[in-house]
């Protein structure tokens, strides 16, 4: 599908989850700790997967960095690394301001881990928007390596593979499966239209029964 300006501009993550839960696909909100680096920011990407597991040393002569930037390497215009680590964690920091400036130069479009982000504020300077699960100094070397890409993976409690539809703002991260995306972005076009109804009759003094009676969006 094609991801527009338009749906950046246009919804929030709180209507595309209620209209993945009509579509049956409930519960697809990143758990509540996963939250935006900088608040002002919308994120709206294809997501490529990577799983990482924990780890206590470095073996000599090994990378512990190499799929890592496999991943990076090989993202494409309009890609969200999702990072999976297991979080909440108070370990481990997959993400920084090196990996950010290799993405944007990829052409991607935002990264989201459950993982803890470091170099916030040359981050913030970037305008990249990153979702974490915390923020921390630790490098990942020798607490945990990337395991996995392009496999289904466990982020915020979330199962995401990659192409799934990822839509992040102020409230939180949605992931979108991508076999539903292009009806969930369609039916989330007409409830923000509905919701904008709602507003302005309630502006004007209806009462709230009698709006939910005509547009039925609370």
């Amino acid at each position: 599908m094609i991801l527009s300006a338009e749906i950046k501009e246009t919804l929030y993550t709180a209507v595309l989850s209620d209209v993945l839960d009509e579509l049956g696909h409930p519960n697809r909100a990143l758990r509540p700790f996963v939250r935006p680096l900088d608040e002002s920011l919308v994120l709206l990407g294809k997501a490529r997967t990577g799983l990482y597991t924990n780890t206590y040393s470095v073996i000599d002569g090994e990378n512990p960095y190499e799929l890592e930037i496999q991943l990076i390497d090989d993202l494409k215009p309009g890609e969200v690394p999702v990072l999976g680590c297991d979080g909440p964690t108070d370990r481990l920091a997959p993400w920084g301001e090196l990996l950010t400036t290799a993405a944007l130069a990829r052409g991607a479009v935002g990264c989201v881990t459950d993982g803890l982000v470091r170099d916030v504020r040359m981050i913030r300077d970037l305008g990249f928007p990153v979702f974490h699960g915390g923020i921390g100094p630790l490098d990942s070397r020798g607490r945990g390596k990337m395991v996995e890409i392009d496999r289904p993976v466990d982020c915020g409690g979330v199962r995401v593979r990659s192409g799934d539809i990822l839509f992040g703002d102020v409230d939180g991260v949605v992931a979108v499966p991508q076999d539903v995306a292009e009806e969930a972005f369609r039916l989330a076009f007409v409830k923000a239209t509905a919701e904008n109804h709602t507003r302005d009759e309630l502006r004007e003094g209806s009462l709230l029964a009698d709006v939910y009676a005509k547009y039925g969006v609370l």
